[in-house]
């Protein structure tokens, strides 16, 4: 579980009330009903409103993974595909096919089935790189859709602040609510301009990084794969696939070791799926 989310989250806020302390104000000054009520079911109303109702649900079913960005390391990947390298040089192609059934990853167990089953190299590409282009899709209808939320709510918390001064001035009567009235009026711009920049846009960025890092990590396999079809050697792949790879992800995972077992490689890689 990678935190960056819910840390950056809580250092905002928490930086937001410090201010509201330092500056002497109340909390309870900017947690008005109302003011949030306009602000942030006014702007998923509008999110909803700009795409399909699917496109919610996606989002929202996705909306976990950006606090939890739980992605598999990549150096379990590498030696997951320098265990199935070995497989296939002493086994042959087709003892591959226990291993699709064992693998938890879906990409990685079909493509094993593909190439058990006897599919061409060019095919099982296409395959791989269509089924890679779907999910790109299918990541940034979630993304986009925060990103939409992001752009809406600060012009909805306007139109909070708008409403609430047209009741200020129906009460210029009253002068000594005008400076509290006026506050709050503003209440909705603020809220309007944090969960636009607090919350969405944050969470559409966050669910866009994943989407690519995931997608780097099924291109390496796609090449991984292709090179254990052809008959790659598994420390010539190893090393081309250390090769495709970031030297701080690399550092930051850490090397598995080259004595590991291919049953132990397997759970490690499960776990990580």
């Amino acid at each position: 579980m990678d935190p960056a989310t819910i840390i950056g989250l809580l250092l905002a806020f928490g930086a937001m009330f410090t201010m509201l302390f330092m500056e002497g104000a109340s909390v309870s000054s900017i947690l008005l009903p109302a003011p949030m009520i306009i602000v942030f079911l006014g702007t998923i109303a509008v999110g909803i409103a700009s795409g399909t109702i699917s496109d919610t649900i996606i989002a929202f079913k996705t909306l976990p993974s950006a606090f939890r960005g739980k992605v598999a390391p990549v150096t379990v990947l590498i030696a997951r595909l320098v265990a199935l390298a070995d497989v296939a040089r002493k086994e042959g192609l087709l003892a591959l096919e226990s291993e699709a059934h064992a693998t938890k990853d879906p990409f990685l167990s079909r493509a094993l089935q593909s190439m058990a089953d006897g599919i061409d190299g060019d095919e099982l590409r296409d395959q791989l790189e269509d089924e890679i282009a779907t999910r790109e899709r299918t990541d940034a209808i979630a993304h986009k859709y925060f990103a939409t939320l992001g752009g809406y709510a600060p012009t909805v918390g306007i139109i909070g602040t708008v409403i609430s001064l047209t009741h200020v001035l129906e009460n210029l009567s009253k002068p000594d609510e005008l400076g509290h009235m006026i506050a709050a009026a503003f209440v909705a711009t603020l809220w309007g301009l944090v969960s636009a920049n607090f919350i969405w846009l944050p969470i559409g960025s966050r669910l866009r990084r994943l989407s690519e890092l995931e997608v780097e990590r099924m291109s390496l396999a796609v090449e991984g794969l292709l090179a254990i079809q052809a008959g790659s050697q598994p420390i010539l792949l190893e090393e081309r696939l250390r090769a495709m790879v970031p030297a701080h992800e690399l550092r930051a995972k850490g090397k598995e070791p080259a004595a590991k077992s291919e049953t132990a490689t397997l759970e490690d890689f499960k776990e990580a799926a």
